[in-house]
Formats: C-alpha cells, sequence, structure tokens
C-alpha cells in the first residue's frame, strides 16, 4: 500500500458496542490513500477481539496502549501515524464516506491551517428522543456541532472542533509537544478541554483552526448520557478542567475565586429566573454546577502552592465528592 496522506485514528477504551461501526465506517473511505490506526487504551471488554476480526484489511492496524488516558492515547496514535495529517474520530462515532477527502482538501488548500474538524449530527438510541429538559447549549456536550454548510474560521476557542471529529496537522502537534495529558478523559472522568487549549495554542503561534461542514460524522448517544446526572458530573469536571486549562495559561490567583463565584450566582439566579423552561433552568442549573467543581479546584490549588512542601493535585487528581 502506497506511504498514506492521511492517517485516521480511533482512541477506544470498553467501547465494544459502538466500536465495529465506527472501524468499518473508515475503511469504507472514498480517499485513496489513507491508513486506520485503532489504539486500545487498557480496555478490558471485547475491543482486541472486534479489531482483529477486521485486520486482514491492508489499511487497518491495531495498537495497545496500556497507560489509561484519552490524551495519552492520542499521542500514541501520533506517533504511529505515517502521515502528515491525523485525523480522530471517536469509538462512538461513524465518519461519512467522504470524511477524509474533506479534511485533505481543507489542509492542502491551506499551508498554515493547523486544525479542523467538522460537523457532528447525533444518533439516539432505539425508541429515546431528546429530552425535554436537553437545550442546545448541553446538547454541544453530546459532540452536537453545526456551524452552518460553509466553512469557518474558528477565532474563538469556545468554538472549536468537537474531538470526535477531529484533525491536526502533525508540524503543529510537534511544535507543542502533543496532547496535554492532564486534560482529556481517564477511565470514567470527563476531563475535556484539551481541544480548546490546542485552539489556543495555535491561534498564539498565528496557525489557524477551521470548521469543515462537508467532514460529517454521526455520533452515538449512549443511554447513559441521555440522564440529567450524566450532565451534572460533565458539568462538575468542565469545572476542574477549566481550572487546570487556566493554570497551564498562567491565569491562576484571587481573580479565579471572584471569578467562580460570580459565575455560580449568575447560573443559580438564571437557572430560576427560567424556571418554567426546562431545557433553560436545567441548562444553568448545569452551569452552577460546573462553577462548583471549579472553585473547588481553585482552593485546592492555592492550599497546596502555599505548602512548598506538598505539590499540588493535577487536574486528574481532584475527586467530586459524594452526591
Amino acid at each position: 500500500m502506497p506511504d498514506p496522506q492521511i492517517s485516521a485514528v480511533i482512541c477506544t477504551h470498553n467501547r465494544e458496542q459502538y466500536l465495529g461501526a465506527a472501524i468499518d465506517s473508515l475503511l469504507e473511505q472514498d480517499f485513496p490513500h489513507f491508513e486506520v490506526i485503532v489504539v486500545d487504551n487498557a480496555s478490558t471488554d471485547r475491543t482486541r477481539e472486534i479489531v482483529e476480526a477486521r485486520l486482514s484489511h491492508p489499511r487497518l492496524q491495531y495498537i495497545y496502549e496500556p497507560v489509561p488516558g484519552l490524551s495519552v492515547a492520542r499521542n500514541t496514535g501520533a506517533k504511529v501515524a505515517r502521515s502528515s495529517i491525523i485525523a480522530y474520530l471517536d469509538d462512538d462515532a461513524e465518519a461519512s464516506p467522504g470524511w477524509l477527502s474533506a479534511l485533505y482538501r481543507a489542509y492542502q488548500s491551506n499551508e498554515r491551517l493547523a486544525i479542523a474538524g467538522g460537523k457532528v449530527t447525533l444518533l439516539w438510541p432505539p425508541n429515546v428522543t431528546a429530552p425535554r429538559w436537553l437545550s442546545p447549549g448541553l446538547a454541544a456536550n453530546l459532540g452536537d456541532y453545526d456551524l452552518g454548510d460553509a466553512i469557518v474560521q474558528i477565532q474563538n476557542p469556545n468554538l472549536t472542533p468537537r474531538g470526535l471529529n477531529y484533525s491536526v496537522r502533525r508540524t503543529f502537534l510537534d511544535q507543542i509537544g502533543g496532547f496535554d495529558v492532564n486534560l482529556g478523559r481517564v477511565g470514567k472522568n470527563l476531563l475535556s478541554n484539551e481541544e480548546l487549549y490546542l485552539t489556543e495554542q495555535a491561534l498564539k503561534r498565528d496557525w489557524q483552526v477551521a470548521y469543515i461542514p462537508d467532514a460529517l460524522v454521526a455520533h452515538n448517544v449512549s443511554l447513559e448520557r441521555t440522564k440529567a446526572a450524566w450532565f451534572l458530573n460533565r458539568g462538575w469536571w468542565q469545572g476542574i478542567s477549566e481550572h487546570y486549562r487556566e493554570k497551564v495559561s498562567g491565569r491562576t490567583g484571587a481573580g479565579q475565586l471572584r471569578r467562580g463565584g460570580e459565575r455560580l450566582v449568575r447560573g443559580l439566579y438564571k437557572s430560576l429566573k427560567y424556571f418554567a423552561d426546562p431545557a433553560q433552568r436545567f441548562d444553568n442549573f448545569v452551569y452552577a454546577y460546573c462553577q462548583i467543581g471549579y472553585l473547588q479546584a481553585v482552593i485546592q490549588g492555592m492550599l497546596a502552592t502555599s505548602d512548598s512542601k506538598q505539590p499540588e493535585l493535577s487536574a486528574s487528581g481532584t475527586k467530586r465528592p459524594d452526591s
């Protein structure tokens, strides 16, 4: 097989129910020269068996990564990948046949493009529809991402492409030292912000980030993600992730307490203000709950730095209280 012009990577951890469809969607791409790498991140289910059933395909490669963590697995995939463009697809997502073609064209037409991703639609479980309390903002936590039908140059990091439909140029990724292993999911925790952080780094270095509408991916919504408790847990870890992002950007200090406190009050106020609207009410309540996780991480960081003999807990070491 000729050297690939783009490398598709699936990082997976115990997602046997979706993994086969994700792999098959990549093996059926209409792009002529690509490879598919599955990084098994310490799975304990049938992951290896599912991949091995497809290993006769010349484009497919299996790698086992024993150190848990999505960012660790992504870095492992990047090291193994042979091309200059690395496209990441989540293990519970399915790429459209033209996904890699759309991404490749974007990089070929713009040598300063560092990061690109496309539109994401949601696939609900059988006989399940979107809950009444699910706002468009919270749907984004499920991966929903649609900036329209035209290419968009991203200037606001909060609009960065979703990690489940995400690609990066190798030269940029090497420049920043890969994905930050203190961000991104580890086991069942819901740390995030790794893509947002990469976008910040790209824009600071005069690279470009783009939304490519034709790079379409569908994301399966698991049953647990149709429950309100999942969104609260996700919001909590979002707050912890935000604290870590501020830490590595040198924006820690007493101002974090003020900002977090103001956001907490604003979220609770709006939750009450929109009490008659289930979606707006819950959206703002999750936002407020996020600030509690953020403030706990901030306080722990301040206490740790005040005692030089005790190193600060990393974001991945912060634990959520019982609820």
